[in-house]
């Protein structure tokens, strides 16, 4: 039995705080987890991820929202369906809903813990983090060792 988990930080470093699917993975490179967990930086989303979806049986994934919330706020959801997914994912929102409605067109969707962080905009061409994002950084983390734990 595949009892394989994978987290997946999802954005553009590019945008500030867009990218902070991909900080949070950097910082999770730099920890121990379990044999059976596995780290990816999926970027900006795309086809090429549609893999992760067949392969793994859990996924916890990590991404922008834009959803008028406090930047910084962490949410979580267990979307089953693309309709599931927020409406406001950042700027990559049309290519990562493609890949959900076509993971489930082509093999169904795994189990998916979705940790979704507000932001207010979108930054061209800045690789920092706002204040307020990057201290959500801890709390992530402390959530996403909740849910391995009680996997």
């Amino acid at each position: 039995m595949n009892n394989k988990i994978l987290i997946m930080g999802i954005g553009n470093v590019l945008l500030g705080d867009e990218g902070i699917g991909v900080h949070v993975i950097n910082s999770l490179k730099k920890k121990t987890f379990p044999n059976y967990v596995d780290i990816v930086d999926g970027g900006t989303g795309g086809f090429h991820l549609l893999s992760y979806f067949h392969d793994y049986p859990k996924m916890i994934m990590i991404d922008a929202t834009m959803d008028g919330n406090p930047p910084g706020t962490i949410s979580v959801l267990k979307p089953k369906f693309a309709s599931d997914f927020p409406t406001a994912l950042s700027a990559h929102d049309i290519g990562l809903r493609d890949l959900i409605e076509t993971a489930i067109i082509s093999n169904g969707l795994p189990e998916i813990v979705l940790i979704t962080i507000s932001i207010d905009r979108i930054q061209n061409m800045v690789m920092t983090l706002s204040p307020e994002v990057k201290n959500s950084i801890p709390g992530i983390i402390s959530l996403i060792q909740k849910i391995l734990s009680s996997s």
